[in-house]
C-alpha cells in the first residue's frame, strides 16, 4: 500500500494528520504538487514536483496510484480516475468516496461546473474547521485499520470500525 496527498491544496491539518499515520504504520505517503510543499524529514514521506499546469498533480498521481493505494483529494475527477483503478479515495472533510458514491458527485460536480459557467455565483466550501479534521483522521484510521486486517472498506461513504 501507498498513501498519496493532492498537495496543492489540500488543508495543512490533513498533511498533519497524514504525516502522523506515515511515521506511525510505516505506510509510505507520498505528496505532489506543482510548487514547493514542506514534508518532515522521515524515511516513509516524499514529496514530487510537478510542473505547473492545470491537473498534472492529478495526473502524476493518477499514472503511479495502484489498487489498494490511499489518495487524499477533493479533486472529484481523480477521485473517480484512481477509484477506477482501484485505489481508495478520502476527501480532506472526512468523506470516504468509492465506486458506490463517486457517480454522483461527478454528476454534481459537472452540473455546478456549467452553472457556475453560465453565470452563477455560488460561494465556496465553508472554511475548514476542526471537526473537518477530527472526522477525516477518525475516517483514516478506520480505513487503516480496515485495511490492516484485510478487510475491504465498505461502500458508501463510512468505514465502520
Amino acid at each position: 500500500m501507498q498513501m498519496w496527498i493532492d498537495a496543492d491544496a489540500c488543508p495543512s491539518d490533513v498533511k498533519d494528520v497524514m504525516f502522523n499515520v506515515a511515521r506511525r504504520t510505516g505506510i509510505p505517503l507520498t505528496l505532489v504538487a506543482n510548487s514547493p510543499v514542506h514534508i518532515p524529514r522521515s524515511d516513509v514521506i516524499r514529496f514530487q514536483l510537478v510542473k505547473a499546469g492545470a491537473n498534472v498533480a492529478d495526473q502524476k498521481i493518477a499514472e503511479q496510484v495502484h489498487p489498494g493505494d490511499l489518495v487524499i483529494t477533493a479533486d472529484i475527477p481523480l477521485a473517480s480516475d484512481v477509484i477506477a483503478k482501484g485505489a481508495y479515495v478520502v476527501e480532506p472533510r472526512g468523506d470516504l468516496l468509492d465506486k458506490n458514491n463517486i457517480g454522483s458527485r461527478l454528476a454534481t460536480r459537472n452540473f455546478l461546473e456549467e452553472f457556475r459557467a453560465a453565470g452563477a455565483q455560488l460561494g465556496g466550501p465553508p472554511p475548514y474547521s476542526p471537526k473537518d479534521k477530527q472526522k477525516f483522521a477518525n475516517q483514516i484510521d478506520k480505513l487503516i485499520s480496515a485495511i490492516g486486517r484485510g478487510r475491504d472498506a465498505p461502500a458508501g461513504g463510512d468505514v465502520d470500525g
